[in-house]
C-alpha cells in the first residue's frame, strides 16, 4: 500500500497545531500497519465524500481519504484534513 497526500492535505498539515499534528503522524504508523485499527474508527462516508473514508486523527480532527489501484498497488490518497465541524458542516 502506497500512502499519498494531497496539496490541500499537506497545506493543511503544515498550519495545523503540532499536537494534532503528532497525532496524525501516530495514527499514520497504525494505518500502515492495519488501516482498520479500531482506534482509528475508518469508516465509510456519505454526500459530498461519498466513496472517501475517514481516520480519526484527535477525538476532533479526521483525515479524509480515496482508496485506488496503481496496477497492482493499493493506493490511499488523503484529500482534506479538518474537524468534524470543518469537514461535514
Amino acid at each position: 500500500m502506497k500512502v499519498k497526500y494531497s496539496p490541500e492535505f499537506l497545506k493543511t498539515l503544515k498550519k495545523i497545531n503540532v499536537r494534532i499534528r503528532k497525532s496524525f503522524e501516530e495514527q499514520i504508523r497504525i494505518f500502515s500497519k492495519d488501516i482498520y485499527n479500531s482506534q482509528l474508527n475508518n469508516h465509510a462516508l456519505k454526500r459530498e465524500y461519498k466513496g472517501c473514508r475517514s481516520i480519526n486523527v484527535t477525538s476532533d480532527w479526521r483525515a479524509i481519504y480515496q482508496e485506488t489501484k496503481e496496477g497492482k498497488d493499493t493506493v490511499v490518497y488523503f484529500i482534506t484534513l479538518g474537524t468534524h465541524k470543518q469537514l461535514y458542516e
